[in-house]
């Protein structure tokens, strides 16, 4: 196929190439001037990794003629093709955008009024006889909204920049806040810095306050109204729902046939010889996936595949698409799965890169030597410290807490709760965790009492412990590590039930498996063939015999937590190798069976996302931060979710309203419960601002603790000097 001149230097070097769509041609943006696009046009955009991967995105001006949006989508077909049909392909809207695209302009895009029509042109300038006025919205998706130089265009709660040229002014209404104010001041800078070549000087006035040069040129400043109520964020659980259908004859008469109405989808269901569409119309979305072996012409029908399904499902023609080879799977697009994973490659598409960056996202090994002086490590294991800090542990026994023996530590009932409170010192300073441990089998009275008796020890310490929830079977790394060299020991049945201590089965079986921290858990499973795992270890106990079962991917520390937990069952063990085992060990299970034997898919190392969040409305609304996001990002008045997919944590602004304070583990359930995913028993950790652990601040580059020490109004003030 012929191709684009421009493309030959397309993808050659990571980072991001932009060209806008003139006259059905293509000519290329310069970078100082990424960001910016005029309402008229439309662009088509490309962001290589390092690995390499690719993402292709059209983006169509609100404005833009008929003939450019139909050249766009060409060039983007034509480019994936340059690219050998491996990119990931991304059509957005006008104030529409995806968070993948947002991520490549970390301090926000602008809009300008015009195009190549009206002879608007994408050009360096450092004249002074500039003069527009641009409306900055949302407190984490940034855009500047080129508007008229007038009076009529401002409001109360919201900032402008008036630019006139010579200098710039950050103008802030009376009803804005902080952080809003700190969003302007970036997008200020960026505009000083790369498309006025840093010229300009930034000057911050409140409203009331305006110098003579704005007057001006806006006139006196009449009433103003407050702001309006129009920053759209995205409902989750109202958004998530979507069906998969698979396509058949996608070069011919086209024909979808459903293969799941409703998610979360299994991961089985793609077959790599098919198409597919994953309709997510309720959010305004749909994407195809291209089997790695699906014919050549139905995998380069995929963009007419998606137009005529947005057609019949009668859908807006501003529904965003995403085309994606097997393999370069978007993270929003697996999130419509149960459990998604990938193998473990070390080349190509699947690698797991955080979209909108250059850095790949790495696993890390373990190593608790190194625990204090690296945040990272830290927090992708979940370790705050190496374990070495004080334990407490309580049960709940009706609306109070009952201390636990010392010296059962480490061994948990299925029935129960628990409050764990574990002490360690930070930086010369005492800190706090509270694990409020929550069985699979636990009653509605014990599950609502863990957590009023949560709070309550919290209080008795002055509010500054963080606090993480914990459901059976989810147990973070850190609160295993606790117990030393002991493993983590669930059994089935409680010890306070209504009619005393539910009684063990005469034949029990147990689950050894060891984290990426190498501390192992034990869990009391059903003594079926099903239940067992090449991967790990088991302990079957039955009235006459007891077995240590190692599979083939079993480790010496695996191993050992089992010598323990047979220890724990009493009785001589006798050891057994996977395939060489006795009859007796069968029938104890109730007769041989298939079980797992695959060895352990790698999970992706998802990159984190972070989310502000309120539930002010009744429903959960979230808006995603777009990009690498920083502490800066943090903001005092709000309530935020980190999600690392295997740990969800909350933060809670000093400055968040009461009732996100106190409705803040409701909003991180129902962020948990409309993933469309499927995920539950995810741990959550509440945390406040400025009691932060490693697990949380090692997730953010340089962490400053002392950050919130300092006056925001100040640091802004000296922000805008020049370097």
């Amino acid at each position: 196929m012929p191709h684009h001149k421009e493309f030959e230097t397309a993808g050659k070097q990571p980072g991001l190439q932009v060209w806008r769509v003139e006259k059905m041609d293509l000519k290329p943006v310069p970078s100082e001037l990424h960001g910016n696009f005029f309402s008229g046009d439309s662009y088509l955009l490309l962001y290589t990794t390092s690995a390499p991967s690719y993402y292709v995105h059209t983006w169509i001006g609100d404005e833009t003629s008929h003939d450019e949006r139909g050249g766009a989508a060409i060039f983007m077909f034509q480019l994936d093709d340059f690219l050998a049909g491996k990119a990931v392909q991304f059509t957005e809207y006008q104030n529409e955008e995806s968070n993948t695209f947002l991520g490549y302009f970390r301090h926000g895009i602008r809009y300008q009024k015009g195009g190549v029509a009206s002879g608007f042109q994408h050009v360096v300038t450092n004249k002074v006889d500039v003069q527009r006025l641009l409306h900055v919205k949302g407190r984490h998706t940034v855009r500047g909204i080129e508007v008229d130089m007038s009076w009529a265009s401002f409001n109360k709660g919201d900032c402008f920049i008036i630019d006139l040229g010579e200098i710039m002014y950050h103008w802030s209404g009376s009803e804005s806040n902080v952080f809003e104010r700190l969003k302007t001041t970036e997008l200020a800078i960026a505009i000083r810095d790369s498309e006025r070549g840093g010229r300009p000087d930034i000057e911050m006035i409140d409203e009331g306050s305006e110098p003579e040069e704005v007057i001006k040129v806006l006139g006196p400043k009449p009433d103003l109204p407050s702001k309006s109520s129009d920053d759209a964020s995205a409902d989750r659980t109202s958004k998530n729902a979507a069906s998969l259908y698979l396509v058949s004859d996608a070069a011919g008469s086209m024909k979808t046939t459903v293969v799941a109405e409703k998610n979360p989808f299994k991961q089985d269901m793609l077959n790599q010889s098919e198409c597919y569409i994953l309709d997510n119309g309720g959010d305004n979305k749909i994407f195809v996936w291209k089997g790695k072996n699906a014919n050549a012409d139905e995998r380069k029908a995929a963009s007419t595949v998606a137009e005529k399904f947005i057609k019949e499902k009668n859908y807006s023609q501003n529904t965003r698409v995403q085309i994606m080879p097997a393999g370069a799977e978007t993270a929003l697009f697996k999130d419509f799965f149960f459990n998604w994973l990938d193998k473990d490659e070390t080349t190509g598409p699947t690698q797991a890169f955080t979209i909108g960056r250059i850095a790949r996202v790495e696993q890390i090994p373990f190593d608790a030597s190194k625990l204090h002086n690296n945040n990272t490590m830290a927090a992708h294991h979940g370790m705050v410290d190496n374990g070495s800090g004080k334990v407490q542990i309580w049960r709940v026994e009706g609306d109070d807490k009952v201390p636990v023996d010392p010296s059962t530590y480490g061994q948990f009932f299925g029935g129960d709760c628990y409050l764990v409170l574990y002490s360690y010192n930070a930086g010369g300073k005492e800190k706090h965790i509270i694990y409020t441990w929550q069985g699979q089998k636990c009653s509605k009275t014990e599950l609502g009492a863990s957590a009023f008796l949560t709070v309550r020890l919290d209080d008795s310490m002055g509010g500054v412990a963080t606090q993480v929830r914990v459901t059976q079977g989810q147990e973070p790394p850190h609160l295993v590590s606790v117990f030393k060299d002991k493993p983590l020991v669930i059994h089935l049945g409680g010890t306070c039930r209504e009619h005393g201590e539910s009684k063990p089965g005469s034949t029990r079986l147990f689950h050894i498996r060891q984290s990426s921290t190498k501390a192992t858990r034990a869990v009391e499973v059903e003594p079926t063939a099903s239940s067992l795992n090449t991967n790990d270890v088991f302990v079957l106990k039955t009235p006459q015999s007891l077995f240590m079962w190692k599979g083939k991917g079993g480790t010496p520390e695996e191993t050992a937590a089992a010598k323990y937990v047979a220890g724990l069952l009493g009785g001589a063990v006798s050891e057994v190798e996977e395939t060489k085992e006795p009859a007796g060990f069968w029938a104890a299970l109730g007769g041989k069976g298939d079980y797992q034997t695959s060895k352990t898919l790698q999970k992706t190392l998802r990159a984190p996302r972070l989310f502000a969040c309120s539930n002010k409305t009744g429903r959960l609304i979230a808006e995603e931060v777009p990009g690498d996001f920083t502490q800066m990002d943090l903001a005092s008045d709000d309530v935020m979710i980190l999600d690392t997919w295997d740990q969800i944590f909350l933060w809670v602004g000093k400055d968040a309203n009461e009732a996100e304070k106190t409705g803040s583990a409701k909003i991180a359930e129902d962020y948990v419960y409309s993933d469309p995913s499927g995920r539950c028993g995810v741990p959550i950790s509440t945390i406040k601002q400025g009691e932060e652990p490693l697990t949380f601040t090692g997730w953010f580059h340089a962490w400053d603790s002392k950050m919130w020490d300092k006056d925001p109004l100040q640091c802004l003030k000296d922000r805008i000097k020049k370097h």
